[in-house]
């Protein structure tokens, strides 16, 4: 069994320990324009209030990390980007995921970040491995690696497992430790294979015992198309949680979600004396 790795990342102002020995960190996953008419209306428009509505809104919720996508279909990612990181530096100190598949934009992105970024994504297709893992290096950034190839997403546990460990070994080549890869075995959906669950969370127990890695997942991919969604979510966060999973990438005002990482955390031992557990109870009071 490898010995648990932390993963730190970083504002300019405050650190975050990714960790099994911690509680879960939830990385905010609602800036991000897919699926969102408000928010792709108001980027289209240069407009960033809600992005700024959104951080605040998902830190106060008890995201640790925030996920930002630039995606506007048909316009200049770079640009946009660039402006949301300044946005966002206005309204919260929460440390960056920066996601984008445009290398240009994600350089750009680093280069004025101030911080230590978490990049999203890396995957063991060689370009993008030629791509991206030398500016992970080169701005000391860690970044999330995807269990998928040239050959598309392994149908099993054990060939996700190969794909993990080659992007460890091509970033290892680079000077990039483990510590700084933070692996995702992707959860697909269960409305297309019921098998999916199972399939992401053996993933995540062979590569937690082989390398000790962090692992994060768009967690609530697993319930597309499906009803009651959140109580699959909720469900297979925790079940996640025991397997390995530290920094999933969800939605922290999806209370069923919320509550489910609060309390495998507490059943984990990683709530000392269940303080938090009783703190976001009274709080839920409180708000009811």
């Amino acid at each position: 069994m490898a010995e648990n790795l932390s993963t730190f990342i970083s504002s300019k102002t405050k650190t975050v320990e990714i960790s099994r020995e911690k509680p879960t960190v939830i990385i905010g996953e609602r800036i991000n324009p897919t699926g969102r008419k408000k928010l792709l209306s108001s980027l289209k428009e240069g407009n960033y209030d809600v992005v700024r509505s959104d951080a605040k809104s998902q830190v106060e919720a008890g995201a640790a990390i925030l996920d930002v996508n630039a995606g506007v279909p048909g316009a200049d990612e770079e640009p946009i980007l660039k402006d949301m990181i300044h946005a966002l530096s206005e309204v919260t100190d929460a440390p960056l995921c920066i996601d984008t598949a445009d290398v240009i934009a994600l350089e750009t992105a680093l280069s004025i970040y101030e911080g230590k970024a978490l990049i999203n994504s890396v995957n063991g297709e060689e370009e993008k491995l030629e791509s991206i893992l030398p500016l992970v290096k080169e701005y000391d950034a860690a970044v999330i690696a995807l269990c998928m190839d040239d050959e598309g997403i392994p149908p099993t546990p054990q060939d996700r497992f190969e794909v993990a460990a080659n992007i460890i070994e091509r970033a290892g080549k680079l000077g990039i430790e483990p510590a700084d890869i933070v692996v995702d075995p992707l959860a697909l959906t269960m409305g297309s294979d019921h098998n999916a669950g199972r399939i992401a969370i053996e993933t995540i127990e062979l590569v937690v015992a082989e390398f000790g890695v962090n692992v994060t997942m768009g967690a609530s991919n697993i319930s597309f198309g499906m009803p009651d969604r959140a109580f699959i979510n909720s469900t297979f966060i925790a079940m996640s949680i025991l397997a390995g999973l530290t920094c999933p990438i969800t939605n922290p005002l999806e209370e069923e979600v919320n509550i489910a990482i609060q309390a495998a955390d507490l059943v984990m031992g990683r709530d000392d004396f269940g303080m938090n557990w009783i703190k976001n109870y009274r709080d839920r009071q409180k708000n009811s």
